[in-house]
């Protein structure tokens, strides 16, 4: 990552989240992670899981999570291999969650017919596409450090972000990256010609505050107040648990009275991820518009 003229403990805390960004970026890694979320498996699997990856795609990817710690390779015998979490992989599903949340409530949708109704709905997308669809907004190069800055100073000049978030760069250089963020929804120009956070950048605080708890070992329950972003939820607002394949866009609605006693957690089922589960397209993300710009796209 770019060296930045923040404060060094923000330094320091910012450089650990852009690496975790950078382990979770590339394509696929969100997807391989959570299907081994519950267990671990064998390649022969894990391979119907990933059906529209070939051995040349999968193979590496389980790799590199490897490398990064992730992912453990257990090899019981030449011809039986398991691919599972490691303890620092598990943990890190939480935090995919609170990801997934901030897609979830930001980034636009398309309008499909409710199968049952005909009238247009928000599509339900998937927590992978979620998860993806955020990183890439989060993980070019500059992106992190000016959001960071932004959040520390408020609205800002350019000039004022250069020397915080791009020290030994030319001023012109600082241009680019913030009209990516603009274009993003992240960032949006004053009329004092600075720039400020969004309303959705201001809301990536969760999202940000649940990366550097992890990357800095702590549970996400025990983050306290981050410096740069504030106070973390209580432990009640994070969500732990068997993933949900797909989570409505819409506003959520009060949950219905169960129809039949709820199962302790240990006598729950176990979520099944079916190749249609996590992957619903492959448009690429943006937040929400003004209601004025027309159908939602993501």
């Amino acid at each position: 990552m770019a060296t930045t003229g923040l404060p060094r403990t923000t330094l320091t805390d910012l450089s650990r989240v852009t690496e975790a960004l950078e382990m979770l970026a590339p394509r696929w890694s969100v997807w391989a992670l959570m299907t081994l979320a519950d267990q671990p498996l064998r390649y022969a699997e894990i391979k119907p899981k990933l059906p529209w990856l070939a051995d040349g795609q999968l193979h590496p990817r389980l790799r590199k999570l490897t490398d990064a710690g992730l992912v453990e390779r257990t090899a019981y015998a030449p011809r039986h291999v398991t691919y599972g979490l490691t303890a620092r992989g598990a943990e890190l599903m939480p935090v995919l969650t609170v990801i997934a949340a901030w897609g979830n409530t930001h980034l636009e949708k398309n309008l499909v017919p409710n199968p049952k109704t005909g009238e247009p709905e928000p599509e339900r997308i998937a927590a992978a596409d979620n998860i993806e669809d955020s990183l890439t907004l989060l993980t070019p190069r500059h992106a992190t450090p000016l959001l960071w800055a932004l959040k520390a100073r408020g609205a800002a000049s350019a000039r004022g972000l250069a020397a915080d978030a791009m020290p030994g760069y030319n001023l012109n250089a600082v241009y680019p990256p913030l009209r990516q963020l603009i274009d993003d929804g992240l960032v949006e120009a004053t009329d004092e010609s600075a720039f400020q956070l969004s309303a959705q950048g201001r809301d990536l605080a969760p999202l940000y505050r649940a990366l550097s708890a992890w990357a800095a070992g702590r549970p996400l329950s025990d983050s306290g107040t981050h410096p740069v972003w504030g106070q973390a939820p209580a432990p009640s607002q994070v969500r732990t648990g068997a993933w949900v394949t797909h989570q409505s866009r819409v506003p959520a609605l009060p949950a219905p009275a169960p129809s039949a006693p709820v199962l302790p957690a240990a006598q729950r089922p176990v979520a099944t991820w079916q190749p249609g589960d996590l992957f619903s397209h492959q448009v690429p993300a943006r937040p929400i518009t003004a209601p004025s710009a027309g159908v939602h796209r993501r």
